[in-house]
């Protein structure tokens, strides 16, 4: 697992990243209410599965946020995990997150009541999911609860854009919890490649420097990417590709170090 970028250390603020949360789950499940059997049966666009296989795999992703918190805190004094390690290690996991999906999607003959019963359990604990105070035992290392739930936010945000394409419906994106994936995926491409060459702005949310090589101090950087949110999140989660997206004009990149495409997707 790659160790916690150090170097970087953003606040989120607990009341924004609760009422984020909050708006998120429930347009998610307002529009798994929606969906008619046809819908749900559709290709996801993720490999191998279905609406259904994504509706039940963002009730997971809900459901994680209780029960790490009914979890004995880990033996640790300190976060070992920060969000930008999380970002860079999921991909240690896909293949087991993938077998949990699929076996639950068996089971889970109805998502969206699946997704109901993820926020029935979420809500009693939501105070406690945004504590910076306190340890969560991840499968990374201990993290903190308010980083935690924070990459709830980015899970959700991803996967609200993947049902919203999969089923040609847009599902509200709460501004709030896009704007925090935005920074968090941000954040996770300057630690996944350091250094100051390559100014990346993704506005109005986030602007962040990376790619080692002579740093720029003064005027307009010579090396600049910009794109839109929507964009972003897909280009650092491996959804759009970057050549594709800078031969259809989604993404801008000026100067001749400014080629993500070598770090990407950050997020696996």
């Amino acid at each position: 697992m790659p160790p916690a970028n150090r170097t970087r250390s953003r606040t989120y603020e607990p009341v924004r990243v609760r009422k984020a949360l909050t708006a998120q789950v429930e347009a998610l499940a307002a529009a798994a209410h929606a969906l008619t059997g046809a819908q749900r049966a559709l290709p996801s666009g993720l490999p191998g599965w279905d609406v259904h296989h994504l509706l039940v795999h963002i009730a997971r992703q809900i459901d994680a946020v209780p029960l790490l918190l009914a979890m004995p805190e880990p033996d640790a004094t300190a976060p070992s995990v920060d969000l930008s390690a999380w970002v860079r290690s999921t991909a240690d996991w896909a293949a087991v997150l993938d077998e949990d999906t699929r076996a639950d999607a068996v089971e889970a003959t109805d998502a969206a009541a699946r997704i109901d019963a993820a926020v029935e359990q979420l809500e009693p604990v939501l105070e406690a999911a945004v504590r910076p105070d306190l340890l969560l035992p991840h499968r990374f290392g201990a993290m903190r609860a308010l980083d935690f739930t924070v990459t709830r936010l980015v899970e959700l945000v991803v996967h609200t854009d993947d049902l919203s394409r999969a089923v040609d419906t847009p599902v509200t994106l709460d501004r709030q919890a896009l704007a925090a994936t935005v920074r968090v995926l941000a954040d996770a491409l300057a630690a996944k490649a350091p250094g100051h060459t390559v100014e990346v702005r993704v506005p109005p949310f986030a602007v962040t420097q990376c790619v080692d090589g002579p740093r720029h101090t003064r005027g307009t950087p010579p090396h600049v990417v910009e794109t839109d949110p929507l964009t972003w999140l897909r280009l650092a989660t491996g959804r759009t590709a970057w050549d594709a997206a800078l031969a259809d004009g989604s993404v801008s990149a000026g100067g001749t170090r400014a080629d993500l495409g070598p770090y990407l997707p950050v997020l696996g």
